[in-house]
């Protein structure tokens, strides 16, 4: 059994807590964070209407923390920081950008693995990692780090085609949420950004994917419920891929939900409503969505549009490289399925 931990129980955070608690091969030790933040105050509340003595995980402090705020509010703690690391084979980095760096001392210090999330630079890791595109490639690895959101999803779709017909070449435009939702340190009202090309996902695509060539570009707009992307693909070699051919891949992949808009998904909020009615906690949903009525032919191109869950797509991967930094599975089909197995990916259809 895999001993993991997790550093910072935020947007991301509280999400590869409950990713971890889900795989039967891995033990969630604890967590750890620097403040009573509403989500964990959130979690003691969750235990305490469970009838727990306490919180359902286990609450390490960072360096820095108020002790005296914790013990006011009776949130309940095991120790420091240190004491987690120590007790883990691996630990989950999902604190704020910078701070990740940071903890990489802590980590080698106690020889301990780490993976990290989308905002920390690349240089914090030895791999920058995709659990389909590049898993073999994290086998063993100490440091990992994961794509961003909208790069993790891109990939997985740019991935499936090239995995099924071969592609040599893409463009996208990703068209981003601005914020997550309850942020209210940033936001734009009535009014779009777009950034200068070529966006940083189609650059990271090409770190993953050196086979294939990548240009995008990226507009912020005013809402926080997902992205979406448009992708341009080319056959490699000019090899043409159909609209049927594009669709049958899709509807293979466990992390890709095929949706049409005349079944009621007409844009990001469709499938926020989808998982909450689901009853997904959080309302989230670790499938990018894909509309089947998006796939289209462009000459020799094929052209299709996806959503992507910005709070919880990196979860599914972030599990994949516990996989490889951990040596559970030895390649990225074992390893992926036995991910989609605990968190219910593909059971759907």
């Amino acid at each position: 059994m895999v001993k993991v931990g997790v550093a910072g129980y935020g947007v991301i955070g509280q999400r590869l807590a409950d990713g971890v608690a889900l795989q039967k091969d891995m033990e969630l030790v604890g967590i750890a964070d620097l403040a009573p933040t509403l989500s964990i105050r959130a979690l003691k509340e969750r235990g305490k209407a469970a009838g727990m003595p306490g919180m359902p995980y286990d609450l390490y402090l960072v360096d820095g923390a108020d002790k005296s705020k914790f013990d006011a509010l009776k949130i309940p703690y095991k120790g420091s920081f240190n004491d987690l690391i120590a007790r883990v084979d691996v630990m989950l980095d999902s604190s704020p950008g910078g701070v990740g760096a940071k903890n990489k001392e802590l980590y080698e210090k106690a020889g301990v693995r780490a993976i990290f999330q989308g905002g920390e630079k690349n240089s914090v890791a030895d791999v920058f990692f995709h659990g389909y595109a590049n898993y073999e490639k994290g086998l063993g690895a100490k440091y990992l780090k994961l794509t961003s959101c909208n790069t993790t999803g891109l990939i997985r779709s740019v991935d499936c085609l090239d995995r099924n017909y071969g592609v040599d070449r893409v463009a996208i435009t990703i068209i981003r949420r601005v914020a997550d939702p309850g942020d209210y340190h940033r936001g734009l009202t009535n009014a779009l950004q777009i950034d200068k090309a070529p966006s940083h996902q189609a650059v990271d695509l090409m770190t993953i994917m050196p086979h294939v060539e990548a240009t995008g570009i990226l507009v912020h707009t005013p809402v926080t419920h997902g992205h979406i992307i448009t992708v341009v693909a080319h056959g490699k070699g000019g090899k043409k891929i159909s609209a049927g051919m594009a669709l049958d891949a899709f509807k293979g992949h466990d992390r890709i939900r095929v949706v049409r808009i005349e079944d009621g998904f007409l844009g990001n909020a469709s499938f926020f409503r989808y998982a909450r009615d689901l009853g997904n906690p959080r309302g989230d949903m670790y499938e990018i969505g894909l509309w089947e009525d998006s796939i289209v032919e462009s000459g020799d191109n094929i052209m299709y549009a996806i959503n992507i869950p910005q709070e919880s797509v990196t979860i599914p991967e972030t599990m994949d490289g516990v996989r490889a930094a951990m040596k559970m599975q030895s390649d990225s089909a074992s390893a992926t399925a036995e991910t989609n197995k605990y968190l219910g990916l593909g059971k759907w259809k």
